[in-house]
């Protein structure tokens, strides 16, 4: 790889740190900019470097050299690298985030018996319920970091974070689940079949409501969490420590953003959402960002020079001639252009007022330009990591 200016910043973070968190708003390039830092690390750096995406399009996995992947850590071939013309210092792993093989798995572990954990796998609303309650995929997401970190098997660790509604709620998922066994809900549903008033009481109500909603669906919903509530002491503590090492010095966040409005505005809340929780900020990628010399003096001349030219020289003509053209058609696209750089510009400027404000909030940003081309190998996930690195 050819050698450029390190940025201080990035270099610094992917060194020293052992997990990065990458989160933003939807629809900024959380997950692109996720795989191409791991890829820089493990050229650059070395050591064994993984990322764990959220993000199962195919042209990810073919940009990082893979038929496909999953739940479980896969290594990024040599040749892949070797096809990107450049031989990394360490390994490149990748895995994709699997919320239903992530609750499997956290079930195994938290059931005391294999009795208990194969009867709640069966439950017939297992599968739906822990699709949609507390966020999951969120929840998973940190059990999973969690699990790669506590295994020493990486020295560095990127995790995309799932896209939300709200930043927040990958941060706030450790403590909806403390918050989940308290809740009145769970007392509700559970009361019931651990009280002896349950066939005087509470079975007519729930036979009424399995005939509106369906055979033994109430039933069904509190026998399952009777079950899951036997596993509360090993669910609470661990996210007890996911939440210690959310806050650990050896975790950054990193908080990815264009310089659009809303996208600008999420990240600011965000950073400062992370110094209130005291969390750990290491500093902003602002993606997809317009060219600075779009708003030189000399830029603006020259788009006024250019409508001049085309309108009253022979460049017109001169083009038509290159281009095999009608000059007519020529001169009325380069005066569009000349016209159009004005709003152009325009958004420059706001860009970079925007981006004054974010600098603002974070150790360090680094701005990634729009590509002319799609992310679709390793080597266009490393040429965009030569633009954070430099």
């Amino acid at each position: 790889m050819p050698a450029a200016q390190t940025n201080s910043g990035i270099a610094d973070l992917l060194a020293s740190k052992e997990m990065i968190i990458v989160c933003g708003s939807g629809g900024v390039g959380k997950t692109t900019i996720a795989a191409s830092l791991a890829a820089e690390a493990a050229v650059r750096i070395g050591g064994r470097v993984l990322v764990l995406t959220v993000d199962p399009a195919r042209r990810l996995a073919n940009a990082l050299g893979l038929q496909a992947f999953g739940n479980s850590e896969t290594q990024i071939p040599l040749d892949a690298f070797a096809g990107a013309g450049v031989t990394p210092r360490g390994e490149l792993w990748a895995a994709m985030l699997d919320t239903k093989a992530g609750w499997d798995e956290l079930i195994a572990r938290h059931a005391p018996d294999e009795v208990l954990r194969d009867t709640v796998l069966a439950n017939p609303l297992y599968q739906n319920i822990t699709g949609r309650f507390v966020q999951s995929h969120d929840y998973i997401a940190m059990e999973r970091l969690h699990e790669i970190h506590a295994s020493g098997r990486y020295d560095l660790v990127i995790i995309d974070t799932p896209p939300s509604r709200n930043a927040l709620d990958i941060l706030d998922s450790p403590g909806r689940m403390m918050e989940f066994f308290g809740s009145r809900l769970l007392r509700w549903l559970t009361v019931p079949y651990r009280s002896r008033l349950f066939t005087a009481a509470s079975k007519p109500f729930y036979q009424v409501a399995d005939r509106v909603l369906g055979s033994r669906f109430l039933q069904d919903i509190a026998e399952f969490f009777v079950l899951f509530q036997t596993m509360e002491t090993g669910f609470v503590e661990r996210a007890r420590e996911v939440e210690r090492l959310l806050s650990d010095p050896r975790t950054a966040f990193l908080v990815v953003s264009t310089l659009e409005a809303a996208p600008a505005y999420e990240a600011a809340y965000l950073a400062e959402a992370l110094r209130e929780r005291h969390l750990p900020l290491g500093g902003m990628v602002l993606n997809r960002t317009m060219p600075s010399a779009l708003r030189e003096p000399a830029a603006e001349k020259a788009a006024a020079q250019l409508r001049k030219a085309a309108q009253t020289g022979s460049l017109a003509a001169d083009l038509g001639s290159v281009l095999d053209a009608d000059p007519q058609v020529v001169r009325g696209v380069l005066t569009e252009v000349a016209d159009r750089f004005h709003d152009i510009a325009m958004v420059a400027a706001r860009e970079a007022e925007r981006r004054s404000e974010l600098e603002r909030l974070a150790p360090f940003t680094v701005a990634a330009p729009s590509l002319d081309h799609d992310i679709n190998d390793l080597r266009s996930l490393l040429q965009l990591g030569d633009h954070l690195w430099s």
